[in-house]
């Protein structure tokens, strides 16, 4: 089905994310999403957004639970744990990127399930490439600010061009993400990032391109 990528991330789960105008193939437990680092552990079924207020990152080891998040160029990221049988989603924005929400995902999983990070697999899904995240130099910045191996994130391409992507400052958003799992102990070999540019692919939602009052994507993963 156009727009619905599924994951093989071994067996024992099941992961997708959902793209424009797809139904979703499951319920799916999604949290009220805030660009915090919040990480909830969902203990139950049939949790809602209201009880997921101020969430940007879910966590279980309930077998037959779909966990997810919603993306429109955010990075989405899906952790599996096959040894202990626990699952993670995170919602990685720009704030979130730089405030490490894919390794406060992992970690909790470490505190809760007993996971190891070397035998998490990740999946960093459908989101803004390289070349379509243009920012302000203030945000690169933040970046270089906060540690993350800057000549692999960010270049500056000249002035920019009004109306287009083309010069300005540009961030690897997804190249930070898969930083920050391999700086928590995740193997490089386990984790894979989708080349999918929401923003010039129109099978996804982008906010940047219809603007925030979009649609959103779902990535969401669930232990069967």
């Amino acid at each position: 089905m156009p727009g619905l990528l599924e994951y093989d991330m071994g067996g024992g789960v099941r992961a997708f994310t959902a793209g424009r105008d797809v139904p979703l193939p499951c319920a799916v437990v999604q949290p009220h999403q805030t660009h915090s680092t919040v990480v909830a552990h969902v203990d139950r079924p049939g949790l809602t957004r209201d009880d997921l207020e101020g969430v940007d990152a879910l966590v279980t080891d309930l077998q037959g639970v779909a966990i997810g998040v919603r993306t429109a160029d955010c990075i989405p990221v899906l952790l599996y744990d096959p040894v202990h049988r626990a699952i993670g989603a995170a919602h990685s924005g720009w704030r979130g990127t730089v405030n490490m929400i894919s390794k406060k995902t992992v970690l909790e999983m470490c505190r809760l399930f007993g996971s190891r990070p070397g035998d998490i697999r990740a999946v960093i899904g459908p989101g803004i490439g390289y070349d379509s995240f243009q920012v302000g130099e203030e945000v690169a910045l933040t970046f270089k600010d906060s540690g993350f191996p800057i000549d692999r994130v960010w270049s500056f391409r000249g002035a920019r061009k009004e109306g287009t992507m083309e010069g300005g400052h540009h961030l690897d958003l997804k190249e930070c993400v898969r930083h920050s799992l391999i700086e928590c102990g995740v193997s490089e070999r386990n984790i894979s990032v989708s080349d999918i540019d929401t923003y010039t692919d129109g099978r996804f939602y982008s906010a940047r391109r219809e603007g925030i009052s979009c649609g959103r994507n779902i990535n969401a993963i669930m232990l069967i």
